[in-house]
């Protein structure tokens, strides 16, 4: 079924969801049937390179298909937009929660985007996202370091936006390919018993199975995974076309990477 950011947290009234960043039905359709195998609600997320290849009104399309066919609660969701419009487009072309990351922007104006995206967000019953302090991206020349989420600045950032979750950065990283972040669970305790709004992790591919548990258990209740997914498909991609040269179909060859998506997606489920 098709829901809110409010009826997933609903859903899941302890621990957190995850929120899996996918680009199209391929990898979209095992997400959703590892959810539906251990009944559990679950994000679509739609990231900026996954709108260039496929705009926000394709990417609903198919996605709403998928979630209102599921057993399970199914959030369509655009991830890490930066600017209004964006968000803007992706709420009047039906996603039911959106994320705006201003959070390599001066403060106030974070603060002030998020306001209006909110003010837009809320009367068409859509979520809004933000996030406040910045985590980095590994593979970024240009943007190499992460700066962490203060309580003080999270609180502030929670009650003068609205949002109705808030992404924090406590040490992990995006586009991480090994398990090797190390998480500030001190500072994400001090967050959780300051700001009442729910707490998002972003990077979280790059997180120990152990780890993962622990954020799940220490408060965080969204947890984004993306490039795990990307591993597990392009690496048995790789294999298949490696294996088997004579095959072109490609219906074919995304067999056992789709398999690969759906073990790694239903692993995830699992730990949290």
């Amino acid at each position: 079924m098709l829901a809110s950011m409010k009826e997933i947290f609903e859903a899941k009234t302890k621990g957190a969801v995850a929120a899996f960043n996918v680009f199209s039905y391929e990898d979209a359709s095992m997400v959703v049937r590892a959810a539906e195998d251990v009944n559990l609600p679950v994000f679509l997320m739609a990231n900026r390179p996954a709108i260039k290849y496929m705009d926000v009104d394709m990417f609903f399309a198919v996605m709403s298909v998928l979630a209102k066919k599921a057993s399970v609660p199914v959030a369509v969701h655009l991830d890490h937009s930066n600017s209004y419009e964006a968000v803007k487009n992706a709420i009047d072309a039906g996603f039911t929660s959106v994320m705006f990351d201003g959070s390599s922007l001066p403060v106030e104006e974070n603060l002030d985007i998020t306001r209006r995206i909110v003010d837009y967000a809320k009367p068409r019953g859509v979520s809004v996202e933000a996030e406040i302090g910045h985590v980095s991206y590994q593979d970024s020349d240009s943007d190499t370091q992460g700066v962490y989420t203060t309580p003080a600045e999270a609180k502030m950032f929670a009650e003068g936006s609205g949002v109705d979750a808030l992404a924090v950065s406590i040490g992990t990283v995006h586009h991480m390919v090994t398990q090797e972040a190390h998480i500030n669970f001190e500072l994400l305790e001090e967050i959780k018993n300051t700001v009442s709004t729910p707490l998002v992790i972003h990077g979280s591919s790059g997180v120990s199975d152990e780890d993962l548990k622990r954020l799940s258990d220490c408060g965080a209740r969204k947890i984004n995974i993306g490039t795990a997914l990307r591993l597990a498909f392009g690496n048995t991609l790789r294999r298949e076309m490696e294996a088997r040269p004579d095959v072109f179909d490609r219906l074919e060859l995304f067999k056992a990477p789709m398999q690969a998506v759906y073990e790694k997606a239903k692993e995830k489920l699992l730990l949290l």
